[in-house]
């Protein structure tokens, strides 16, 4: 009997055993076969293909096939070589990244554009000026993590003395993803058939002799942009500015504005030398080198001591909602991507010395000379943030005074010249009307209603105040345009006296 009961308890903790091992055994193997909780086991790193130097990648687990949005100034040759190289590459494939979508808005949009829509990924392409205003106003997230900090690593801190990062509190928050000069490009074949000197300097584009073909033809000789829609060309009148001061920069931009055919943005302005339309257009580098190989007459020139080398940023926006992705396209971009720089029809210098050494660079020596070359170029000091206090209420200015009254403005300066090479005026007197033609205007504040002068200080608060309330930029340019006005009817007045 007692064995008995002996038997029976024996066989019964037997059964809570097994029940007891199967409760721990089959949950697990329920959820490894259901992937719901199991962590995918770690696989060896893979760098990315074709790059200067290998980066590594550790393979993310998105939750869903992700598209990137970029807000950008690039264009669409740009956009199309990144988008459809990107795609293909190992990186896109690892984080699951299906498509990616630029959408191209002018630079004083920007920061509207990125609060109104709210999910902006990556901010590309425009200019260190306008990437520093997206910091100031905190939409810039650190660029932190693999492998973005492997690709930051082989872009160096400086080029020529200008900065490639922009680094904030230890962190950096955006990288140089190209390099660029500024200056122009001629064609020689317009300047010998109209006998003028090739220019070597910004002063140049803005001399009388440059302006006998706008005399005698109504022909301009000179291709510029108008500032709102170029952010180029807004970085070249910063440069004229800075290179000759304020109020001299005021009156060398006046006179260039002047011989000059005006456009919308820089594309058309290149496209004007391209096709000998003028015979100078202010260009960003990579628009030179495209001009010469469209055009053999064209040759892009750097003004000795009156350029600077500007890193083009690529930045993280806190607006992303797929950090880890966009961080890995900038990585991409900061490294196998430089090739799409190579291609014919973008002509872009790397900002990674190592980009050289790919395929596809290697095959442009040319580019390679003009990247040496850029590095030797003897610029100029420039402060960006001088620059970027005074930049909203320049391009204003800029617009306001010389291209909304371009017709007026050529009026006058046609009637100076013809006076000039008539020999009505010497040349003492040309240059003092120059000078009150060019010199910066004074004007009614529309906020104070003050009379003041626009100083560097004064553009500064009007820059600033147009930040804090986008609807005073158009009172500033009724007042700016009614001022520039009253001095043009003046001057063209006594020009006429001559006879």
């Amino acid at each position: 009997m007692r064995g008995s009961v002996l038997a029976r308890a024996l066989a019964a903790l037997g059964v809570l055993i097994v029940l007891i091992a199967a409760l721990l055994i089959v949950p697990s193997f329920l959820q490894g076969r259901e992937g719901t909780t199991t962590t995918p086991p770690l696989t060896p790193t893979t760098p990315l293909a074709n790059t200067p130097t290998a980066i590594a990648t550790t393979p993310t687990q998105p939750t869903g096939p992700i598209t990137l949005t970029i807000i950008t100034r690039h264009p669409g040759e740009i956009q199309v070589a990144a988008k459809n190289e990107f795609l293909k590459s190992e990186i896109a494939k690892r984080y699951n990244i299906r498509d990616v979508e630029f959408y191209s808005v002018d630079p004083v949009a920007w920061v509207s554009a990125i609060q109104r829509r709210g999910d902006f990924d990556i901010a590309w392409g425009g200019g260190p000026t306008i990437f520093d205003n997206l910091l100031s106003r905190n939409l810039l997230a650190p660029l932190e993590g693999e492998p973005v900090s492997s690709a930051l690593a082989q872009i160096p801190d400086t080029i020529a003395g200008a900065p490639m990062k922009r680094v904030s509190g230890g962190k950096v928050y955006w990288a140089a993803a190209s390099i660029a000069s500024f200056g122009f490009t001629v064609n020689n074949e317009v300047l010998s058939k109209y006998n003028l000197k090739t220019p070597t300097s910004w002063r140049d584009l803005g001399s009388p002799a440059l302006a006998r073909p706008l005399v005698t033809e109504f022909k301009p000789m000179v291709s510029i942009a108008d500032p709102t829609r170029s952010t180029s060309h807004t970085r070249m009148f910063q440069i004229i500015l800075q290179a000759y001061g304020w109020e001299r920069g005021w009156v060398n931009l006046t006179a260039m504005a002047a011989n000059s055919l005006i456009e919308g943005g820089s594309t058309e302005a290149r496209d004007n030398v391209i096709a000998g339309k003028v015979a100078v257009a202010i260009t960003i580098d990579f628009f030179g080198y495209t001009a010469m190989q469209a055009n053999p007459a064209t040759r892009y020139i750097i003004p000795p001591g009156e350029t600077i080398i500007n890193g083009d940023p690529i930045a993280l926006l806190v607006t992303s909602k797929n950090k880890e992705a966009a961080k890995a396209f900038i990585a991409w971009v900061l490294t196998e991507g430089q090739k799409i720089w190579f291609r014919s029809d973008i002509n872009r210098l790397p900002s990674n010395p190592k980009a050289f050494e790919l395929p596809e660079g290697a095959g442009r020596k040319d580019l390679k000379e003009a990247f040496e070359s850029a590095l030797r170029a003897r610029g100029m000091p420039f402060d960006d943030e001088k620059a970027m206090k005074t930049e909203r209420a320049m391009q204003a200015y800029f617009k306001a005074t010389l291209v909304d009254l371009d017709s007026l403005l050529k009026e006058v300066w046609r009637a100076l010249v013809k006076a000039q090479l008539e020999g009505k005026i010497d040349e003492r007197r040309f240059n003092e009307y120059l000078r009150r033609l060019g010199e910066p205007l004074e004007y009614r504040d529309p906020v104070t209603g003050r009379t003041v002068k626009f100083s560097e200080e004064e553009a500064e608060k009007v820059t600033a105040a147009i930040q804090a309330d986008t609807r005073l930029e158009e009172s500033y340019m009724r007042e700016w345009r009614r001022a520039a006005e009253r001095r043009y009817g003046e001057l063209l007045a006594e020009i006429r006296r001559f006879g």
